[in-house]
């Protein structure tokens, strides 16, 4: 399986209303290539099927999204997840660990 693949295969085990980092992925996948999972997420050709949105940054912040951070914080909060200033309101609490 390649790479991108192994992070997708991951992200979609993320549940809703939980988020999950770069990071998290890639120690995960037993690799410190953070930006590598982004890119790989910015690839992502199914974005709601693989829900690449529930992925965010290490600190808290929403983090990029190929379809714009407004679409991501819309989704985020659909599912329950608060944001305020683009920073996910009480992180540990949602945070999703494999």
């Amino acid at each position: 399986m390649q790479f991108n693949e192994k992070v997708l295969k991951l992200t979609k085990r993320i549940p809703k209303g939980k988020v999950t980092t770069y990071k998290i992925i890639a120690e995960k996948l037993n690799i410190r290539a953070y930006r590598a999972v982004g890119t790989a997420l910015h690839n992502n050709k199914r974005p709601i099927i693989i829900p690449c949105y529930r992925v965010v940054n290490s600190n808290g912040f929403v983090g990029g999204y190929g379809k714009g951070i407004k679409k991501k914080i819309e989704l985020l909060k659909k599912e329950g997840i608060k944001i305020k200033n683009k920073k996910i309101q009480d992180f540990e609490k949602v945070l999703f660990r494999f």
